[in-house]
């Protein structure tokens, strides 16, 4: 007895997923004012920090050639920000300024989290004393201010961008290191994590199909939210001369540059101040909006 083949009928559902994450983030953004607008500074600061060089109204001085005959101009129409106390435009130094910021920001956070991840789910899943001796170490780092650690690792490498960066990754990584933790110790319990052990699945491939795929969340937003904080990090450690030398166009040494003469000629440390604010602002009002979208129990109906 034969039976008639029915027609295949091809599931949407694949089609549905891929944007069910789009559909979410445009509720979250039309209901929440908060995350569009830092949404909107967030994209504003990439655009400057990538294409900064063909936007600067002047270059040259954005990069620190002098041009003495226009010091200390106030904001006008030739220079929409002023001039600094070497006759520099400031706002092609703020535009200019915001590729390193971004740059080192987005090094420390990657550099972090990815000791911090790979030592924290090992640590989770293992348990045990490399547990017991990964938490102490975490520990003694988070034992110091993270800026005073930073501030006494910078003194030891000597000031730059670079040292500052990796001053920054190893006061930052035992956050990432003990949020992945609580992640790694909560799911290696689990039944769909033992029942991989009892296969014979790699301890590499559990962890990063069971373990670090279930922490993508947590790991996210703290890393969307500490760019901005590294950002404001990196213009602390300039503003005391540790981070970029002069000339460069670090917001941080310029609102240093402009302390001293801040009564009379505000707009030279005002206006990279702001560029701080607003990197800042921006990314945690998007760290906020990824928490509503990637947590369920975050999510408001």
């Amino acid at each position: 007895m034969t039976y008639p083949l029915l027609p295949v009928v091809p599931s949407l559902t694949p089609v549905n997923e891929r944007f069910t994450g789009l559909r979410h983030l445009g509720r979250v953004l039309s209901r929440d004012w908060l995350a569009a607008f830092g949404l909107v500074l967030v994209v504003l600061v990439l655009v400057l920090a990538v294409f900064g060089k063909w936007i600067a109204p002047h270059p040259e001085e954005g990069a620190g050639l002098a041009n003495i005959p226009n010091r200390n101009l106030a904001p006008g129409a030739a220079h929409w920000f002023g001039t600094d106390e070497l006759g520099r435009d400031v706002l092609s130094r703020v535009i200019i300024g915001a590729g390193p910021a971004l740059s080192v920001a987005l090094f420390v956070v990657v550099a972090a989290a990815t000791i911090g991840i790979v030592l924290g789910a090992i640590a989770g899943y293992r348990g045990g004393w490399f547990d017991t001796v990964i938490m102490r170490i975490t520990e003694f780092f988070q034992s110091f201010p993270p800026l005073l650690l930073a501030m006494i690792t910078v003194a030891l490498l000597g000031a730059g961008p670079v040292n500052v960066g990796i001053a920054l990754a190893i006061a930052w990584w035992p956050w990432y290191a003990r949020i992945v933790r609580a992640e790694a110790a909560s799911l290696r319990d689990r039944s769909f994590v033992e029942a991989a052990r009892a296969m014979g699945v790699p301890t590499w491939r559990i962890l990063y199909r069971h373990i670090l795929r279930n922490s993508t969340t947590p790991i996210l937003v703290q890393a969307t939210v500490d760019i901005g904080t590294v950002v404001l990090w990196v213009g602390s450690l300039a503003f005391i001369g540790l981070g970029a030398q002069p000339p460069s166009p670090d917001w941080g040494l310029m609102v240093q540059e402009g302390r001293g003469v801040i009564l009379n000629r505000w707009w030279i440390s005002t206006f990279p101040g702001l560029a701080i604010f607003v990197t800042v602002l921006g990314f945690n009002l998007i760290g906020d909006a990824l928490r509503d979208i990637l947590d369920p129990r975050q999510t408001k109906r």
